[in-house]
């Protein structure tokens, strides 16, 4: 069976504990075998590197040294690790290791909560099989990225908020390798409100069966 490990906690703007019960509930029907964890210490067990999946909900905080040396070993050794928004890209701001993994950092939201279109970059990948570009409603997330992913999604800035960025094309849904270990991320999901949406959800829960380990 395979095995997940859904650590959250942090901001609480972000809902980490209804997202984390949603996580849960995938994961189970699934396949998985789950447990949940509400300190970043869980990162710093040995455990983890035997594990299918992690999925990191934790906003902001701090990371201790020997947790995140942990866990970015555990994903090089072929542990995958998903997640969304800022429980993903906005967590653990001072610890570059964590975004070289995650392959993105959050910098800003220009407008804070607005619409804008979801547009989808490789209609070819199973992840994104039968989604076509769809409306949001949410924070458009301004991050800085790496080079190296393969990125699924994408949305267009305008300009309305922030003039100098009109135009910019900005990953949204992306995968990339991290050593042996697969790691997927998805920018959407401000509150857990979103996962009602049925192509946000629909992408995220196949992103994280595609980064968890086989076997």
């Amino acid at each position: 069976m395979k095995s997940a490990l859904i650590v959250y906690g942090g901001w609480s703007g972000h809902d980490p504990e209804e997202c984390a019960a949603i996580y849960r509930r995938w994961l189970h029907e699934d396949g998985f075998s789950v447990r949940t964890a509400t300190e970043t210490s869980a990162f710093a067990d040995p455990s983890i590197h035997e594990l299918s999946l992690i999925v990191p909900i934790f906003t902001m905080s701090k990371i201790e040294k020997a947790e995140v040396e942990n866990l970015t070993k555990a994903v090089e050794g072929g542990v995958g690790l998903a997640g969304h928004h800022g429980g993903m890209s906005d967590a653990f701001r001072d610890a570059v290791d964590y975004q070289f993994m995650v392959g993105g950092q959050w910098v800003a939201h220009p407008g804070n909560i607005i619409d804008y279109t979801v547009d989808v970059a490789d209609a070819a990948d199973p992840v994104m099989e039968g989604i076509k570009s769809f409306p949001y409603n949410s924070e458009q997330y301004y991050m800085h990225v790496d080079p190296s992913n393969h990125v699924l999604a994408t949305t267009t800035f305008t300009g309305e908020h922030a003039p100098w960025i009109d135009g910019v094309v900005m990953p949204v849904v992306w995968k990339r390798l991290h050593g042996k270990g697969r790691v997927f991320h998805s920018t959407l999901g401000h509150r857990a409100k979103e996962f009602e949406n049925r192509e946000m959800a629909t992408i995220m829960r196949r992103g994280m069966n595609w980064a968890a380990r086989e076997g």
